[in-house]
């Protein structure tokens, strides 16, 4: 039987990546994570795993080859809170344990498919897998980034020399079910679903940037394309890289406001309206943009997904209509 780890299994893209493999009948899968906050739980509670290891106590066992013969490893576990300032900390769960856990697994030919970011990106306008384009605008951005550049400095530009496979995915906007427990790192559409649910209203920034108001665009993925994509990639372990990991088509947030506020109508017997429409019905609201975020927000975000299809990855992106309709449909319709 296939074992698999899966680090940060409690969490949003972790706990989606246990259901992928389980719906494949994979079920001897040790789940990686600390459960200080323990409402995650909650992630775990339906999956089919066959072991539970925290994080403290993972890593320096997983060198040693305590967990037996692994195929590979999802190393979803991070610290994703791209407010967080503590340098030392970010650099300390991104960065080292990262860098303990691919020694490793290199050692122990383990396959290892791990969490980059596009923040790594940052201010750039171009979100092209290369150094050029590389400008992350927090610690969170820089200690992904570190991590990446590290594999390239040890692996070759395109991990060429990894002795079993190596994958970076640099996730862009994701949602969808199971990120509950993130408060304030939840995506947008899931905020946007429970101010709905609460106030009959989705509140969007106004014009900055350069943008209209709530015509900053972002490149929102679906974590069911995310799974597809990790999953294709596991089914294809001679496969190594840095891949971007979005849909290839950057929407405006007016478009998930859109996509909640109807798929709210919908359920509820309603008709779809359009944006104008719903601003001047109130159900959609624009709020000034905040002072904390000057400086450090991404207006746009678009991954070139040239890599990925190069590579023979031809997945096809569910749309932010599709995506948060489909996301939507697994909420409880309360907050």
């Amino acid at each position: 039987m296939t074992r698999i780890v899966v680090t940060g299994a409690a969490g949003f893209i972790g706990s989606n990546i246990i259901q992928g493999l389980n719906a494949r009948g994979i079920t001897d899968i040790i789940a990686v994570d600390d459960l200080t906050q323990g409402d995650k739980f909650r992630n775990l509670a339906d999956l089919a795993i066959s072991d539970y290891v925290d994080a403290t106590d993972f890593y320096s066992d997983f060198a040693k080859g305590a967990f037996g013969t692994v195929e590979a490893v999802f190393h979803e576990g991070a610290c994703s809170d791209t407010m967080e300032h503590n340098g030392k900390f970010m650099m300390a769960n991104n960065y080292a344990v990262s860098l303990q856990l691919f020694e490793a697994a290199q050692v122990r030919k383990v396959r290892l498919l791990y969490a980059s970011s596009a923040a790594t990106y940052g201010g750039s306008s171009v979100f092209a897998e290369d150094p050029a384009h590389e400008a992350p605008l927090n610690v969170y951005g820089y200690s992904k980034l570190l991590f990446d550049q590290k594999m390239r400095a040890t692996l070759g530009a395109q991990f060429e020399r990894a002795h079993s496979q190596v994958v970076g995915f640099r996730y862009f906007n994701v949602y969808g079910p199971r990120e509950q427990h993130k408060g304030r790192m939840a995506s947008v559409a899931f905020h946007q679903f429970h101010q709905f649910q609460a106030e009959g209203r989705v509140k969007l920034f106004a014009d900055y940037g350069g943008y209209a108001a709530g015509a900053q665009m972002r490149d929102f993925v679906f974590v069911d394309d995310v799974v597809a994509v990790n999953l294709w990639f596991f089914d294809h372990p001679q496969t190594s890289g840095l891949f971007n990991l979005g849909t290839g088509r950057a929407q405006p947030f007016n478009d998930v406001a859109c996509a909640v506020v109807n798929s709210a109508r919908v359920a509820r017997g309603e008709s779809a309206r359009g944006l104008q429409v719903l601003v001047e019905q109130g159900q959609i609201e624009y709020i000034p943009f905040p002072d904390a975020l000057r400086g450090k927000y991404q207006c746009f975000t678009q991954a070139d997904l040239g890599a990925l299809r190069r590579a023979g990855c031809d997945h096809v992106f569910a749309d932010v209509g599709q995506g948060v309709a489909a996301y939507a449909a697994r909420l409880p319709t309360s907050a």
